[in-house]
């Protein structure tokens, strides 16, 4: 028997971010079983994405439920995939469901995929203009939607065991729903050859720049205080609307030959950062409406033998394994990521490439598919 699969996603190559590499992962690794039939339903910029093998790629979401669903309503699938919160509307519908949570999700969804679809005559014309001046409006009706939604899907597939308990606390009703499927890390960062520790230590980061609670200008900060007595540079992959103040802070911290920013990279130039870099950083902060539910960078660092630098809070507790794959800071502020960092210049702290790779073997997206597999047949019988 052939389950006919219909992956539902806002976020997908050709973007970035830890989602998009979620849905692509996932999809790629569902693609290769043959019980499956997998049809990603996606933006329309994904039309340039060249599928993977098994795997067929339909650019057509709006991120509108209205518009969406009358598009998706007479495809041929057996169940329905919603790789994030937003997308659970699809579990109203009264077919068989899956959702994928990450954390920010369900805390704060986006894209607002309530919004109204306006499409009688003229009326589409306003769309973009009552989307965007409505959008608090429409947010509030997403919230809506999921406490609705998120109860009536068949199975809710989570990143993390912290995520898992903030979607219950979030939603008591999903109780007995919610399985952690966890996340996997793509195989070729295990090809990365890693250089022997460096003379001048090499510290990485590769993050959007754009959430304040991703804390690199405290990082930042943190070595300015540490500049005169120790070596090191500092690069930092990604890019966003933070980039500009984040340049100002390096320029005004006198640290000009020490931090670069690259902005984003390709998958080959990322595979070479991590061949070259020494330690990752990553210290994020838990705020209102958003945490880091897992973090997929984690487990590529850990994968090219890289150890991670992280703050003790949200899903990175769970991504990164201490004395093993990294360490942490219990606070994100500037006096301990400063602690944190002498202590590894100083070679106070060593970590075993081998061994970080070894934690980040223990997560495949295999694993996850199976947990996906699984969920999609007690879906599937369950609705029949």
């Amino acid at each position: 028997m052939t389950l006919r699969i219909g992956l539902i996603t806002s976020e997908f190559p050709p973007d970035h971010g830890g989602v998009e590499t979620y849905a692509w992962q996932l999809a790629r690794e569902l693609g290769t079983r043959p019980e499956l039939h997998v049809t990603v339903f996606a933006p329309h910029k994904a039309a340039s994405v060249k599928p993977p093998p098994g795997v067929i790629i339909k650019p057509v979401l709006s991120s509108c439920q209205g518009l969406d669903w009358a598009k998706l309503r007479n495809e041929p699938i057996d169940v329905w995939h919603a790789l994030s919160a937003a997308h659970a509307w699809i579990a109203e519908k009264g077919v068989a469901t899956v959702v994928s949570v990450h954390g920010n999700d369900f805390l704060a969804p986006y894209p607002r995929t309530m919004r109204p679809a306006l499409n009688l005559p003229f009326l589409y014309r306003l769309r973009p203009f009552v989307w965007r001046k409505f959008s608090n409006v429409w947010y509030g009706a997403t919230q809506r939607m999921l406490k609705r939604a998120l109860p009536r899907a068949d199975a809710i597939l989570a990143n993390s065991q912290y995520t898992a308990d903030a979607l219950i606390q979030r939603f008591p009703a999903c109780e007995g729903k919610v399985e952690v499927a966890w996340v996997g890390v793509d195989p070729l960062f295990f090809d990365v050859q890693h250089t022997e520790r460096n003379s001048v230590p090499q510290l990485l980061t590769v993050s959007r720049l754009s959430e304040p609670r991703k804390n690199v200008d405290r990082v930042i900060t943190a070595l300015a205080e540490l500049k005169e007595r120790f070596q090191f540079r500092y690069t930092i992959a990604g890019d966003g609307v933070q980039r500009s103040d984040l340049e100002q802070l390096v320029r005004a911290k006198g640290l000009d030959d020490r931090v670069v920013f690259v902005g984003r990279v390709s998958d080959a130039a990322l595979h070479m950062l991590y061949s070259q870099a020494d330690l990752f950083i990553l210290t994020a902060s838990v705020v209102p409406g958003s945490h880091e539910g897992f973090g997929i960078v984690y487990l590529e660092a850990a994968a090219s033998g890289v150890p991670s630098l992280a703050a003790r809070l949200a899903g990175a507790a769970e991504a990164v394994k201490e004395e093993e794959s990294g360490f942490f800071v219990e606070s994100p502020d500037v006096e301990s990521l400063r602690a944190a960092l002498e202590r590894f210049l100083a070679g106070q702290v060593e970590f075993d490439a081998e061994r970080c790779r070894g934690f980040a073997r223990r997560f495949s997206w295999g694993r996850v598919a199976d947990a996906c597999q699984s969920a999609y047949m007690s879906a599937f019988c369950r609705t029949r």
